[in-house]
């Protein structure tokens, strides 16, 4: 055993929340030290989730655009095909140097590395076990602020459903195949089995989506939802909606699906099965419950106050370690707040104003809140929309699937929520959240200037076309 010095502030975990903490706290003077217990910084976004996803994404998206659209440009393929070894080589080379700019930008920021699995022994102390250690090594480190704990998330299994890597898998299985599987079954139709789904269905699979509620995507705008399952069942998906699947095993090579529909079973095959049911807060081994932690009984979710700090005070979570959406994104906001209210500065996030996004094709993004949500509390609301097919970069573009979507309060004018399915949906929500930001109005938007021809003209339109 053997000590090391104080910190002011140890994070643990060097995911988006993990990092962009530690870089914030290192800015405001901090001594800080991370702990992260994988060879590589960046957590699960950058190493096995968004980052190596959206990579794949669009490798594939590169292929099914020259196999479906580069003709009407006029633009002659032949003898097309695609290297599934040299599109995961890429999606490898683009994380890997992410990773390396990441830590020489901690390194530089004068950041202390630590590499191992820690413990919390109180609310200012960590145990670090370094991978590969002897048995009872460790070493331990103490803050002199604070702990913040940034572990993120993990896949949920599902009983009766056993990851075995191979056939039966999960999200981070699902963007290593080492070929393309012909009939592919996803459980789930939330963004991670829609995106997955995405790129081995351009990529040649079979993909079939089973959903035990009425619609895919069930948190984003229902009209939205709609469409979009319409534009993916005429890409190729298929979707089993209100279905259960009670069992699954790997019989000769192949997996068969015990499915229940409305209290009707059948059996489904296929090739591989992913298994994208939602993530749960990866907490094991931080040793919480033994310092008497408080957390969600039901999901296991760190309880934080609204400074992030738990009922330890020098404890303190952000990310998907806490209740919200579990988006990179919301992360690292909240380690950027929890790290000024250590600093005793106001520290907050904006929940109303945290953008979410599905990279299909077309793409859907959402700011604020819903038309269900909106009914579901009484508000007073005006609704405009404005397809695609009316907007000229997209016509050019050829991508003419999709809408804008524009909430606005019925007499402040006050902009609620905005909903895109669209070409470049990921980018241009970015006006609409800094919109609702400084809480502007539908003729704020309206008087606003956009280029032409642009995508974001939709948005303008889709203001003026309010009632």
């Amino acid at each position: 055993m053997a000590d090391r010095e104080r910190y002011d502030l140890i994070v643990v975990g060097s995911g988006p929340g993990g990092y962009v903490a530690c870089l914030h706290a290192a800015k405001l003077g901090m001594k800080v030290a991370c702990v992260e217990k994988e060879e590589r910084v960046g957590g699960v976004c950058l190493n096995l989730g968004c980052i190596p996803s959206k990579a794949l994404l669009d490798s594939s998206d590169y292929y099914a655009a020259a196999r479906h659209r580069f003709r009407e440009h006029g633009i002659r393929v032949g003898n097309l095909d695609f290297d599934l070894r040299s599109m995961m080589n890429r999606k490898d080379r683009v994380v890997n140097d992410l990773a390396q700019n990441l830590r020489r930008l901690m390194e530089g920021s004068r950041i202390s590395m630590i590499r191992g699995t820690a413990r919390l022994t109180d609310g200012n102390e960590v145990r670090v076990t370094p991978k590969g250690g002897r048995k009872g090594e460790y070493v331990t480190i103490y803050a002199s602020r604070a702990v913040l704990l940034a572990t993120g998330s993990e896949p949920v299994q599902v009983p009766g459903l056993p990851f075995d890597g191979e056939r039966i898998v999960n999200s981070t299985d699902a963007l290593a195949f080492e070929s393309v599987p012909g009939r592919l079954g996803i459980v789930g139709g939330g963004y991670i089995g829609l995106e997955l789904g995405s790129v081995w269905n351009r990529l040649g699979s079979k993909v079939t989506v089973i959903e035990m509620l009425p619609r895919v995507a069930g948190a984003v705008d229902g009209q939205v939802a709609r469409a979009l399952e319409r534009v993916l069942s005429r890409q190729g998906f298929s979707f089993r909606l209100q279905t259960k699947v009670l069992k699954a095993q790997t019989v000769g090579g192949e997996v068969r699906v015990v499915l229940d529909e409305k209290g009707r079973q059948e059996e489904a095959v296929f090739d591989c099965l992913l298994v994208a049911v939602g993530r749960r807060p990866l907490s094991r081994g931080l040793g919480l419950r033994e310092l008497g932690v408080d957390l969600d009984g039901r999901t296991g979710h760190v309880i934080v106050d609204a400074h992030y700090r738990t009922n330890l005070p020098t404890l303190y979570a952000v990310g998907d370690l806490i209740h919200g959406p579990m988006l990179a994104h919301k992360a690292s906001a909240e380690g950027v707040a929890a790290v000024e209210c250590i600093a005793g500065l106001p520290g907050e996030v904006n929940y109303d104003t945290i953008p979410s996004v599905i990279y299909t094709s077309p793409e859907v993004a959402s700011v604020g809140i819903t038309e269900e949500k909106a009914k579901e509390r009484g508000v007073a609301y005006r609704v405009g929309t404005y397809p695609f097919t009316g907007v000229g970069r997209a016509r050019c573009l050829g991508e003419v699937d999709g809408f804008v979507k524009v909430i606005a309060h019925s007499r402040t004018g006050r902009i609620l929520g905005v909903h895109i399915m669209g070409p470049h949906a990921s980018d241009i929500i970015s006006e609409c959240v800094l919109a609702m930001e400084f809480n502007a109005t539908r003729e704020d938007l309206a008087r606003t200037v956009h280029g032409h021809p642009t995508f974001s003209e939709a948005i303008r339109e889709a203001v003026l076309a309010i009632k």
